[in-house]
């Protein structure tokens, strides 16, 4: 009897372990259930140099939109949605548009807001026009980032400027802000633009002292972002600057970020002549407020224009004017001390 079921426990065994092999054979040959998605559609370089981010349809719950990330604990910002317009992974992040019932159509990548088409323009407009109108004659003008397209609009409504490049690293947020952000993408349309779908840095390590004005239109320091808030990338701009000329790149937000921004301002003032901080007001983003690093090669300070926008083009503007230009280098007392040590 002990040897029939010692024989019979053996037998049980290797039948489990072909059940096993077999199971795992299926598995790995078979194609899951969601491999149609554009989401499974991972090159695995990019999975690992970019970790892959929240995944913007696990945010919709019951219909409503929640924007929650680890840069801005214990709140969330919520939009409701009327419907999902796209949602897959691009070789660097996820994509995310859906139209809202009150805010148009929102894009969000790895999870976070990026452009709603109702208050787009406060941002938009800010950072370009701050750094172009202090400057008094920028003609060539680098965009680092900016898919969407608004920031390229908003250049182009200078007529002095003479050349604008686009630097983008992730050709799905042209695409689809094309198709589902028209009002930004037409910015696309004007002939003085020249698109680059590459690295940022590489393009500006090939084109040193060429530019008047450089933009950093970048996501929020995670993933594929995280590069341009470090102080290499500001070296970068600087050699890519004319003299004379200006950076200005996303700066976060003074009620959440003062432990980011403080060092990275910190870390650049012995690189550029000027360092300054400026911010605009945006209810979509978090805290609703989101500010801008300001930065000059070989001149004074930003926090005037220089030049005025004309009667007709100050028409075409919603938020940029020169009164509030000079206003939003005006910081509360709390960030001033934090930023500047200023009492």
């Amino acid at each position: 009897l002990g040897w029939n079921m010692h024989a019979g426990l053996v037998r049980l065994f290797l039948l489990l372990g072909l059940v096993l092999s077999l199971t795992a054979a299926l598995s790995n040959s078979c194609p899951s259930a969601s491999s149609s998605s554009p989401v499974s559609s991972i090159k695995t370089m990019s999975t690992d140099e970019f970790p892959q981010g929240l995944n913007g349809m696990d945010l919709i719950i019951d219909g409503w939109f929640h924007e929650r990330g680890e840069l801005w604990p214990g709140q969330a910002m919520s939009l409701q949605v009327s419907k999902v317009l796209y949602h897959g992974r691009s070789e660097f992040q996820d994509v995310l548009v859906f139209e809202s019932t009150n805010h148009g159509n929102v894009l969000v990548l790895d999870g976070v807001i990026q452009v709603t088409e109702r208050d787009e323009f406060a941002y938009q407009e800010m950072m370009a026009h701050i750094p172009l109108y202090a400057h008094p004659n920028p003609e060539k003008v680098l965009v680092i980032g900016g898919g969407d397209g608004g920031i390229l609009r908003e250049i182009a409504k200078h007529p002095g400027v003479k050349e604008i490049y686009l630097c983008e690293i992730d050709g799905d947020v042209i695409k689809y802000s094309k198709e589902y952000l028209p009002s930004l993408a037409k910015g696309y349309d004007d002939p003085r633009v020249t698109v680059k779908i590459m690295d940022g840095a590489k393009f500006m390590d090939e084109n040193q002292d060429n530019f008047d004005v450089i933009i950093t239109d970048s996501s929020d320091p995670i993933g594929p972002a995280s590069v341009l808030f470090e102080t290499p990338f500001y070296n970068a701009m600087h050699k890519s600057l004319r003299d004379g000329g200006i950076v200005c790149t996303q700066g976060e937000n003074i009620w959440l970020h003062l432990d980011i921004i403080k060092p990275l301002m910190d870390s650049i003032k012995a690189i550029y002549s000027t360092v300054e901080y400026a911010y605009t007001t945006i209810p979509t983003y978090p805290s609703g407020q989101i500010g801008f690093i300001i930065a000059g090669k070989g001149r004074g300070s930003c926090n005037e224009p220089v030049r005025s926008p004309d009667d007709t083009q100050q028409d075409d503007l919603k938020y940029y004017s020169s009164e509030i230009h000079e206003a939003s280098f005006v910081l509360p007392m709390f960030a001033k001390r934090a930023i500047f040590g200023k009492k």
